[in-house]
């Protein structure tokens, strides 16, 4: 190593107290530890670009050592304190506050003059998205999204205030202890490009928790426009702290991870793509916050011997009008029947072509065979985040990569397996999924009551897959729906909405003042 190397790295560590330095700077080489027992490495390139002030978080779980620069993680710490600061001054808003606030949010978002000025911000980033290849399926702010956002909204106006209810009442000789609901704190939000989770993620405040959020880089236009015509003039209006909803305004990734970092979070929710999910939701639980991560999905569908093949047909139709986290993505049908539901299959899976461009198939690769010719050999035009290209129609596919999520644009693409029994489709489904949802086509009532009991999924039906959905089936904007890739989860169902992040406090009321635990009588009172 030169000179100016060596020298870099002796600055790397100043001692500012006993065993304790600063870093100020890291050279190409330079051995970072982690996990324990392992040792990750730096690039030249990040040590040409880390500065005095910046940081550095190394993930235990995986050794990536991500740069925060210093202007990154001021913005992240900056919008952190002000969620952290408005939810010290939330107990003293009432609820009628809290309702007046997401009726004016709605409000504005009705208001054609507000929506234009949000619709040119979102306009410009569609564009910007597609001219770098990016997906903009759910970027854009369409009108349909714009009532489900102003729906949310006054759902979250209408819905019971959380705060306060009593949930237990234990009653003892002269006295009585109360569990009570209470706010949790400031909630972090890390999502993707969607304009209506951002709407969406306000929820929390109706349980008198505040939010601070980041949104991704290809809707950060939108974000900013959305905010500064209705959220910010709501909450002033509503007359909620500053600070109950902020937005983290960076593009880059290092405020995310920034924000997950500080130990402030009363919870940290990640929604986007799967490993980017995976590695927030590592930064939080590093920093003690606890985690709500939704990252990966895809629904399985299993058809036995009984199914109907009217029902099957119309499961697998409806369940792919448009790719999100509840589209159908694999396919099992049982070997007893496989000609016959393969059949249906893919008839479904072409009619479900037609309403969008086309369909994109995978096979288990012991099941090629059971293909129809044509669909064998067949090209097929696949229109793809960065445009159409041709492709096979349909491609093997190894049963070590059933959990792969097909993130398909306008084509439909989903996998075919064929299987021995439901008992199999199961174990593939626990082995190799992220654990989300999945449903029975079948008219056997006890294969329905074993499918439940066996399959480790939230989410369990007997038809289409797209019911998987906070809004849709519970009548409540979901801030998101977790698999449970990651484990089960502790309280509450898959279905994360505004209010359930809550926590429970204790309150008792004394009747009797001479209540000891030690059995001494009250002392006579000096007169």
């Amino acid at each position: 190593m030169d000179d100016g190397a060596s020298g870099r790295e002796a600055q790397a560590a100043q001692p500012t107290t006993a065993g304790v330095g600063r870093l100020e700077a890291l050279a190409p080489g330079q051995a970072i530890p982690f996990a324990g027992d392992r040792v990750a490495y730096v690039s030249a390139e990040l040590a040409a670009a880390f500065r005095p002030g910046d940081r550095l978080v190394v993930v235990q779980d995986t050794g990536d050592l991500l740069h925060i620069p210093a202007r990154e993680q001021a913005a992240a710490a900056a919008a952190v304190g002000r969620a952290v600061g408005a939810f010290a001054r939330m107990g003293e808003v009432d609820d009628a506050a809290v309702t007046a606030f997401f009726d004016a949010f709605a409000r504005r978002l009705e208001d054609d003059a507000v929506w234009a000025r949000i619709a040119a911000a979102n306009a410009a980033d569609v564009q910007s998205a597609r001219a770098r290849g990016r997906s903009t399926t759910r970027l854009i702010a369409s009108d349909a999204m714009r009532a489900d956002m102003v729906a949310g909204l006054r759902a979250w106006r209408d819905a019971e205030p959380p705060r306060g209810r009593v949930i237990e009442t234990v009653a003892h000789e002269g006295w009585m202890v109360e569990q009570v609901t209470a706010p949790l704190g400031a909630v972090g939000f890390v999502f993707e490009g969607r304009p209506n989770v951002f709407a969406d993620a306000t929820g929390v405040i109706r349980a008198g928790n505040t939010v601070v959020f980041r949104i991704g880089s290809d809707a950060l236009g939108t974000a900013r426009a959305i905010v500064a015509e209705a959220l910010d003039p709501a909450i002033a209006e509503a007359g909620l702290p500053d600070g109950a909803a902020v937005l983290v305004d960076s593009a880059a990734h290092a405020a995310g991870w920034a924000m997950f970092a500080d130990g402030r979070l009363s919870l940290a929710v990640a929604r986007g793509s799967g490993p980017a999910v995976a590695q927030l939701g590592a930064i939080a639980r590093q920093a003690g916050t606890p985690v709500s991560l939704h990252g990966t999905g895809g629904a399985w569908m299993v058809a036995d011997a009984t199914a109907d093949t009217d029902r099957f047909h119309a499961a697998v139709f409806h369940s792919l009008d448009r790719k999100v986290c509840n589209t159908l993505n694999v396919c099992c049908v049982v070997r007893e029947r496989a000609d016959e539901l393969i059949a249906v299959f893919l008839e479904a899976l072409e009619r479900a072509g037609e309403r969008r461009r086309g369909v994109k198939l995978h096979v288990a690769q012991a099941d090629w065979e059971r293909l129809p010719a044509r669909w064998r050999t067949a090209r097929a035009t696949v229109v793809r985040a960065e445009g159409p290209t041709e492709e096979p129609l349909a491609e093997p596919l190894a049963d070590a990569d059933l959990g792969r999520e097909w993130e398909w644009e306008e084509t439909p693409e989903v996998t075919l397996k064929v299987v021995a029994d439901v008992a199999e489709a199961v174990a593939l489904f626990n082995r190799h999924s992220p654990r989300f949802a999945a449903t029975l086509i079948s008219e056997d009532a006890a294969a329905h009551a074993r499918f439940y009991e066996t399959i480790d999924a939230p989410f369990v039906g007997d038809g289409f897959t797209r019911w998987v959905d906070g809004q849709y089936a519970l009548s409540k904007p979901e801030l998101g729906l977790s698999n449970w890739e990651q484990g089960r989860l502790f309280a509450r169902g898959g279905v994360l909405a505004g209010d359930g992040v809550f926590t429970v406090r204790a309150r008792v009321r004394q009747a009797d003042l001479a209540l000891d635990r030690g059995g001494a009588a009250t002392p006579p009172r000096a007169r």
